[in-house]
């Protein structure tokens, strides 16, 4: 089941709360918890969790931020993602 799924199961039954069944409540609940426990939990290997960690303090991200910006850049240089361009013009701010 996906997520528009549970959610629309659950917009129904807070449409109808009168009618669901205290037995059907609690599986949709209990199914709701279960995605949002399981929303952010990716795992990897300890080598690929420990490069993440490297890579979040040398960048200061949080882990889901890092997780993020690799596929983000994996997916531009791979071309399923159009390349950021840079202003050549803009202000860097003493950076290049």
């Amino acid at each position: 089941m996906t997520a528009a799924d549970t959610a629309a199961l659950l917009e129904d039954a807070a449409d109808r709360i009168k009618d669901i069944s205290i037995a059907d409540l609690q599986v949709l609940l209990r199914r709701a918890a279960l995605r949002l426990r399981n929303a952010g939990s990716i795992a990897f290997d300890d080598d690929m969790e420990e490069a993440i960690r490297n890579l979040c303090s040398e960048l200061v991200l949080t882990r889901l931020d890092a997780i993020r910006y690799i596929v983000r850049e994996w997916m531009e240089e791979n071309t399923y993602l159009p390349v950021h361009e840079l202003d050549e013009d803009g202000d860097v701010d003493g950076e290049a």
